[in-house]
């Protein structure tokens, strides 16, 4: 025991610790460690170095004597326990770690002193907080990586490694790429405790990430760790895996080694399953600056397999690989050319990535450093004088916490003052520590507003009364759509919301409706318009509508007030009467603006309000828009006239942040020129690929009617007059069709008479039998409501999985009527006499130039089926029945021998523009409205049809994906028509023009030439013979007036009438065989003469047959 009292030490803390040191046993010892950590707490933790209490407790760890250095461990874990309860002594402490790590080794007798030591090691871990723990981390690898270090030492650092990750999860999680590789080397340690402590602290390492794909593979990862020959057993693991959640940082902090490891590997097989994996992670980088971080360590392998890889199949990959690594991390050509030449590049940002929202961020340590100024600042204010450096020992360590916080931009007050008020209380009074742990939050908020927010365009010192200022973050599932990024509404501004589909626009204007935004002002009253009412089938007339509205009976109108307020949107007192289910979708829109007006929100937000308006709606929506001088608006739309004429500002998504322009579309434009698709059509971007039409049988000419309407006439239930009169149409192959024309005028209303959605009360429509039609509805999610919880991809599976499309049968000119039930009951007199009633059709084959059909008979076995002709069976009134097997049969043509497996389907979604990840694995009511248009086009062009109608196909589509859609039908073969108030695009595709205006069709353009019809031929009409309801003639002659410059035939009314008996055909007669004999024997002797002739005359020819 030392007998002399330790240098340095003040009288009374002498004492004190030689009776610590002179202790007979372990109780004593900790009474007098009690007593020891008491006076330090009562005089301040100045006394640790001004009493010299640490410095003596470090001597007296190394001492000779075995009871000395097993009462420091004693002293210091009482001290942790005692005087760091309620924080602020880590600083101080995290320095002792090496000193009590030494006494670890500590073997034989001495193992009391190890077990102190440990005790010791844990009491400190306990008072590390999440934020402190990077810095103790930092104190342990130095601790591992010291020359000389026994191997006992390095198991307990690695054991307190395993509990501080306990601790801090998503700090750790944060420095993996940091900690991997120091934890490989102890891994790989010769001696077995080493690497057995290394292995488990990798395993708790591996466990904070946060992407359930790869936690199933973390004891595979760790095992590649320790031992580099299993790489390609993981990799071929790995790859086996379906990789559908977006990769972080941590996850590519552990999988990017092992891919630099495989890429080095000669195996063709595992070259081959690394580039793969490499591609299908970087496709679910979501951060660029991520992705560029690990470019230089995969990019050059990748490269190299893409260039000399032996099988071509490999290279592909490889090039595919390549791609994603680019278009994932953003680089530019002069990085791609940097990395290709020397297999390096910057770990850094690629320079195209920044935009003008994107901050010049700080890197930790400037920030640290930064943060440590400000908080010597601060004190001296508080205090009057400089901190000593016992205390800017604590000012570094909080200065860490801080930069880690704002690392995160985490700027929860409460997480400030925790790594301040502690620390700082110790020094001054909590209450001064609580106000300049708040002086210094305001002063972090300001830095991360400059470098976040200083490109936003909002002038702060305009007088606009601010309605709305918060910072957020916005997430939809799993997906971080806004981080921490700032919402700031002036009154009376309007708003447009730009960027990419699928960025989460329209999710957050219902977040800032149904206030799930973070801190939104309670008194800011919001209505999201949104086609709510596009869907809807009500009976009651649009005054009971909006009279019966929820949101409309909450502000206790009157009857005549709303009926008033209808008026300023154009519903006159008969408008005011019809029946919701009778507007077209343009005044379905009108409806539910005039449902928010009602309402007299301060913010309106308007989900692509111009989808379904003709032009003069349009303009009529712009001018009520502008006159709301005390309404902010916010708006999504994909119309770029629309942006242009209304805006005061544009919201940008940009990096998951908001960042704001002041002017409309066009001076944004200006500022952002990468945002110049909303001015053109233009398939740069984005590109779609159609499958090509099937072929149609009997139909060789492009110019020949397959589709066809003749004096249709239609009704809505209830309507005061018919929607469509008299109008009669033809598509032929070769048609490019644009139906234009005001709201509510008939368009839709024609198309489903066309498409069979609907069936005409007078007229005939008339199509080829196998001909398979593609119909996008003007409201075309209903095709996947029902179908939210699958997949894209599953869909598509589900949809025609029988080998036909499944969607047909919900059409209603397959839904018998009642009289047409009654008829199936009437039974067909046989040659024979017999009677028997249908039950089904099974079957069809060629007759002649028409079909005949293999008929079940109701309580008849299969062997009594027999085959009656197609018009037998159209005049007996079963032509619903025919055209249903009709359809079945040109389905099964177009999408029966396509195979249905997901790869393939994936890549059909892809031609049309949906991403694959997207289509294989999220659920499509996920979807943003452009990506579930897209869903709906791809399953309609499944099965190969040869006509294409889209009613209203620019709602929801961004320019880039409208673009891609126009480049698209333009090459493709087949017929395409098209509803669309969309000007730009009917000009650029459509020479043809079906003017629907007071339900009266006039065709104007250039229509093709029809030169007859498919489904006629002489003597036969190969129609479906689907009848109106009322049973119109088919040969009526009152078709619709044409005023097209070179009217088709098919819209002429000059076919000819099916009573005109056919011209006979003259065949020629068959040649006898002396006939032919005598033939032959002529030509040889015109060829003889020929040869013998000296005048060189030209030689006779053969004309004779």
């Amino acid at each position: 025991m030392a007998s002399d009292t330790p240098e340095g030490a003040a009288p009374a803390i002498s004492g004190i610790l030689q009776k610590l040191y002179q202790a007979p046993d372990v109780p004593s010892c900790t009474v007098v460690a009690r007593e020891l950590a008491n006076q330090i707490r009562i005089k301040g933790l100045r006394s640790l170095v001004n009493d010299g209490i640490t410095d003596d407790l470090i001597r007296a760890s190394r001492s000779k004597v075995g009871s000395e250095r097993e009462s420091s461990m004693i002293a210091l874990e009482e001290i942790f326990r005692t005087v760091g309860e309620g924080g602020g002594l880590e600083p101080y402490l995290i320095p002792l770690l090496p000193v009590i790590l030494e006494r670890f080794a500590e073997t034989g007798k001495a193992d009391v002193v190890a077990r102190a030591s440990e005790r010791a090691a844990k009491q400190l871990i306990k008072l590390i907080p999440p934020e402190g723990v990077p810095s103790c981390i930092k104190a342990l690898f130095e601790i591992l990586s010291t020359s000389g270090v026994k191997w006992k030492t390095k198991v307990g650092a690695l054991e307190l490694f395993a509990a501080l990750v306990k601790t801090g999860p998503d700090q750790v999680a944060e420095r993996l790429g940091e900690i991997i590789p120091p934890l490989t080397s102890e891994m790989r340690d010769t001696k077995p405790e080493v690497s057995a402590a290394g292995h488990k602290a990798a395993m708790a390492v591996c466990g904070v990430l946060s992407n359930l794909d790869v936690l199933p593979f973390v004891p595979v990862l760790v095992n590649c760790m320790a031992r580099p020959d299993t790489v390609p057993d993981a990799i071929k693991q790995l790859s086996a895996n379906v990789w559908v959640r977006d990769v972080d940082g941590p996850t590519l902090a552990v999988l990017v080694p092992l891919l630099q490891r495989a890429l080095l590997e000669r195996s063709s097989v595992v070259q081959r399953q690394t580039v793969i994996l490499v591609g299908n992670l970087f496709k679910l980088v979501r951060s660029p600056e991520l992705a560029h971080l690990h470019l230089s360590n995969l990019f050059p392998g990748v490269n190299r397999i893409a260039e000399t890889a032996s099988f071509p199949e490999v290279r592909e990959f490889a090039q595919q690989a390549v791609k994603a690594l680019i278009l994932s991390a953003g680089a530019d050509d002069e990085t791609v050319l940097a990395l290709k030449k020397t297999g390096l590049g910057s770990t850094g940002p690629s320079p195209n990535t920044s935009t003008p929202g994107t901050p010049a961020i700080k890197s930790v340590d400037e920030d640290q450093m930064l943060a440590q100024k400000y908080l010597t600042k601060l004190l001296k204010r508080f205090t009057d004088h400089d901190p000593d450096p016992f205390l800017q020992v604590s000012l570094a360590y909080q200065s860490s916490c801080i930069s880690n916080l704002v690392s995160k931009r985490n700027f929860d007050e409460a997480q400030w003052i925790r790594y301040t008020v502690p620390y700082l209380s110790r020094f001054i009074s909590e209450a001064d520590a609580e106000r300049l742990a708040k002086e210094n939050l305001k002063q972090w908020l300001a830095i991360d507003k400059e470098r976040y927010f200083k490109a936003s365009g909002d002038d702060d010192d305009d007088p606009t009364e601010k309605i709305v200022e918060l910072t957020f973050s916005l997430a939809y599932g799993g997906l971080l759509l806004l981080n921490h990024t700032v919402l700031k509404l002036r009154r009376g501004w309007r708003y447009g919301v730009c960027g990419a589909n699928g960025c989460g626009k329209s999710t957050l204007l219902k977040a800032i409706n149904r206030h799930q935004i973070e801190n939104f002002p309670e008194n800011v009253s919001t209505f999201y318009v949104e086609h709510d009412i596009d869907g809807e089938d009500s009976e009651a007339s649009c005054l009971q509508f909006l009279v019966a509205d929820k949101f409309v009976k909450a502000k206790n109108l009157t009857v005549d007030k709303i009926s008033e307020r209808m008026k300023e949107f154009g519903f006159d007192s008969a408008r005011q009467e019809a029946k919701v289910q009778s507007l077209s979708g343009g005044w379905k829109m009108r409806l539910a603006l005039a449902r928010a007006m009602l309402c007299e929100a301060d913010l309106l937000l308007l989900d692509e309000p111009t989808n379904h308006l003709d032009r003069p709606s349009i303009e009529w929506l712009q001018d009520y828009l502008k006159a709301q001088t005390r309404v902010t608006i916010m708006t999504v739309s994909h119309d770029s006239g629309f942006l242009d004429s209304i805006c005061t500002d544009i919201i940008h998504y940009q990096n998951k942040q908001l960042v704001y322009y002041r002017g409309n579309l066009s001076k944004f434009v200006e500022k952002y020129p990468a945002a110049k698709s909303y001015y053109t059509l233009s398939a740069s971007l984005v590109k779609f690929v159609f499958p090509p039409p099937g072929p149609l049988m009997g139909v060789r000419s492009q110019t020949r009617a397959i589709l066809k309407a003749t004096n249709v006439t239609f009704t809505y239930p209830g309507a005061p007059k018919p929607s469509l009169v008299d109008a009669s149409c033809a598509v032929t192959l070769s048609s490019r069709v644009g139906v234009v024309g005001p709201n509510g005028a008939g368009k839709s209303t024609l198309i489903k008479l066309l498409t069979g959605e609907t069936v005409p009360d007078s007229g005939k429509i008339e199509k080829h039998p196998n001909l398979r039609v593609a119909y996008v509805a003007q409201h075309a999610f209903h095709n996947i409501g029902s179908h939210l919880e699958k997949t894209a991809v599953q869909y598509i599976s589900w949809r025609y999985q029988d080998g036909h499309d499944r969607e047909q049968a919900m059409k209603a000119s397959r839904i018998l009527t009642e009289e047409e039930k009654k008829q199936m009951e009437v039974p067909i007199e046989g040659r024979t006499g017999e009677k028997r009633k249908i039950e089904m059709i099974i079957g069809r084959q060629k007759l002649k130039k028409s079909f005949q059909y293999e008929i079940k008979w109701k309580n008849l076995d299969h062997r009594f089926n027999t085959w009656l002709p197609r018009e037998q069976l159209i005049e007996a009134g079963f032509g619903k029945l025919v055209q249903e097997h009709d359809d079945l049969e040109a389905s099964r043509e177009g999408s029966g021998s396509r195979d249905l497996s997901f790869k393939v389907i994936r890549q059909h979604l892809i031609d049309v523009g949906l991403d694959g990840d997207i289509a294989e694995y999220n659920e499509m009511k996920g979807l943003s409205g452009g990506q579930k248009v897209k869903v709906v086009i791809a399953a309609a062009l499944w099965s190969k049809p040869q006509v294409l109608i889209l009613d209203e196909p620019t709602n929801f589509l961004d320019r880039d994906a409208l673009g891609g859609l126009a480049v698209a039908i333009r090459d493709w073969a087949g017929a395409f028509v098209c509803i669309s108030h969309n000007e730009e695009f009917v000009g650029a595709l459509c020479p043809e023009i079906w003017n629907v205006e007071g339900g009266r069709l006039v065709h104007k353009g250039k229509a093709a030439v029809v030169d007859g019809d498919a489904f006629e031929d002489g003597k036969r009409n190969l129609g479906s013979g689907l009848n109106s309801k009322k049973g119109t003639p088919s040969g009526s002659k009152n078709v619709t007036p044409s005023v097209s410059a070179t009217p088709s035939a098919a819209n002429s009314g000059n076919e000819r009438d099916s009573n005109t008996p056919p011209v006979p055909v003259v065949k020629k007669k068959k040649l006898t065989r002396k006939q032919l004999k005598d033939r032959e024997e002529r030509r040889r002797l015109r060829k003889l003469k020929w040869l013998s002739d000296s005048t060189g005359a030209p030689r006779e020819p053969d004309t004779d047959t």
